[in-house]
Protein backbone atom coordinates (compact mmCIF):
# COMPACT_ATOMS: atom_id res chain seq x y z
CA UNK A 1 0.00 0.00 0.00
CA UNK A 2 1.30 3.63 -0.92
CA UNK A 3 2.67 5.80 2.05
CA UNK A 4 1.99 9.50 2.17
CA UNK A 5 3.12 12.51 3.71
CA UNK A 6 0.65 15.56 4.25
CA UNK A 7 1.22 18.38 1.30
CA UNK A 8 1.71 21.35 3.66
CA UNK A 9 1.25 23.50 1.12
CA UNK A 10 -2.00 22.52 0.04
CA UNK A 11 -3.36 22.68 3.64
CA UNK A 12 -2.49 26.00 3.40
CA UNK A 13 -4.39 26.72 0.02
CA UNK A 14 -7.49 24.48 1.25
CA UNK A 15 -7.73 27.01 4.40
CA UNK A 16 -7.14 30.58 2.30
CA UNK A 17 -9.52 29.43 -0.36
CA UNK A 18 -12.16 28.76 2.82
CA UNK A 19 -10.96 31.76 4.53
CA UNK A 20 -11.90 33.59 0.83
CA UNK A 21 -15.47 32.01 0.88
CA UNK A 22 -14.15 29.62 -2.21
CA UNK A 23 -16.22 26.69 -1.17
CA UNK A 24 -19.46 24.18 -1.94
CA UNK A 25 -21.24 22.76 0.61
CA UNK A 26 -23.92 20.48 -0.73
CA UNK A 27 -21.98 18.43 -3.80
CA UNK A 28 -21.75 14.55 -4.70
CA UNK A 29 -18.34 14.26 -4.63
CA UNK A 30 -18.75 11.75 -7.09
CA UNK A 31 -20.10 13.34 -9.88
CA UNK A 32 -17.66 16.51 -9.64
CA UNK A 33 -14.31 14.88 -8.50
CA UNK A 34 -12.32 16.05 -11.18
CA UNK A 35 -11.58 13.46 -13.77
CA UNK A 36 -8.61 12.19 -15.78
CA UNK A 37 -9.95 15.22 -18.66
CA UNK A 38 -10.05 17.75 -16.66
CA UNK A 39 -6.94 17.35 -14.26
CA UNK A 40 -4.72 17.42 -17.72
CA UNK A 41 -7.00 20.67 -19.37
CA UNK A 42 -5.95 22.50 -15.89
CA UNK A 43 -1.65 21.27 -16.34
CA UNK A 44 -2.40 22.59 -19.75
CA UNK A 45 -3.61 25.93 -18.24
CA UNK A 46 -1.44 25.66 -14.65
CA UNK A 47 1.93 24.58 -13.13
CA UNK A 48 2.41 21.20 -11.47
CA UNK A 49 3.05 23.17 -8.26
CA UNK A 50 -0.27 24.50 -9.01
CA UNK A 51 -1.76 21.13 -9.69
CA UNK A 52 -0.26 20.21 -6.24
CA UNK A 53 -1.93 22.13 -4.30
CA UNK A 54 -5.54 20.79 -4.68
CA UNK A 55 -4.02 17.84 -2.97
CA UNK A 56 -3.77 16.62 0.73
CA UNK A 57 -1.00 13.78 -0.16
CA UNK A 58 1.94 13.29 -1.54
CA UNK A 59 2.62 9.70 -2.68
CA UNK A 60 6.34 8.73 -0.72
CA UNK A 61 8.68 7.48 -3.31
CA UNK A 62 6.58 8.82 -6.75
CA UNK A 63 8.23 11.45 -8.67
CA UNK A 64 7.19 15.03 -8.65
CA UNK A 65 5.65 16.24 -11.27
CA UNK A 66 3.52 13.03 -12.14
CA UNK A 67 0.10 12.71 -11.24
CA UNK A 68 1.19 9.25 -9.28
CA UNK A 69 2.95 12.00 -6.83
CA UNK A 70 -0.36 13.48 -5.60
CA UNK A 71 -3.16 12.19 -3.75
CA UNK A 72 -6.77 12.90 -1.68
CA UNK A 73 -8.10 16.07 -4.10
CA UNK A 74 -10.04 18.18 -1.88
CA UNK A 75 -11.95 20.13 -4.53
CA UNK A 76 -12.84 20.85 -7.85
CA UNK A 77 -9.36 22.77 -9.36
CA UNK A 78 -11.92 25.60 -8.69
CA UNK A 79 -13.20 25.40 -5.28
CA UNK A 80 -13.15 23.23 -2.07
CA UNK A 81 -15.91 20.89 -1.86
CA UNK A 82 -17.05 19.98 1.71
CA UNK A 83 -18.13 16.39 -0.21
CA UNK A 84 -14.29 16.19 -0.52
CA UNK A 85 -13.38 16.76 2.42
CA UNK A 86 -15.67 14.21 4.01
CA UNK A 87 -13.82 11.41 1.46
CA UNK A 88 -10.66 12.38 2.19
CA UNK A 89 -11.28 11.60 5.76
CA UNK A 90 -13.11 8.67 5.06
CA UNK A 91 -10.39 7.60 2.81
CA UNK A 92 -7.38 8.23 4.81
CA UNK A 93 -9.22 6.56 7.87
CA UNK A 94 -9.98 3.64 5.94
CA UNK A 95 -6.69 2.88 4.57
CA UNK A 96 -4.99 4.15 8.20
CA UNK A 97 -3.31 7.64 6.48
CA UNK A 98 -3.67 8.88 10.24
CA UNK A 99 -1.83 12.28 9.50
CA UNK A 100 -4.07 12.95 5.75
CA UNK A 101 -7.08 12.03 7.88
CA UNK A 102 -6.26 14.46 10.68
CA UNK A 103 -5.35 17.24 7.92
CA UNK A 104 -8.78 17.09 5.94
CA UNK A 105 -10.41 16.49 9.06
CA UNK A 106 -9.24 19.72 10.60
CA UNK A 107 -9.86 21.32 7.16
CA UNK A 108 -13.82 20.21 7.65
CA UNK A 109 -13.66 21.52 10.76
CA UNK A 110 -12.42 24.93 9.84
CA UNK A 111 -15.07 24.51 6.58
CA UNK A 112 -17.77 24.05 9.24
CA UNK A 113 -16.69 27.27 11.51
CA UNK A 114 -16.24 29.33 8.83
CA UNK A 115 -19.71 28.65 6.66
CA UNK A 116 -21.62 28.88 9.92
Amino acid sequence: MAEYEVNTAAVAHARRLIDSRQYVLDSDWGDVQPDAAAENAYLERHSWDDYAAWHLGLTAGAADHTKARYAFVYGDLRRVHRSALIAAVYRAGEWRHKAIELAAHDLLQHLDATSA
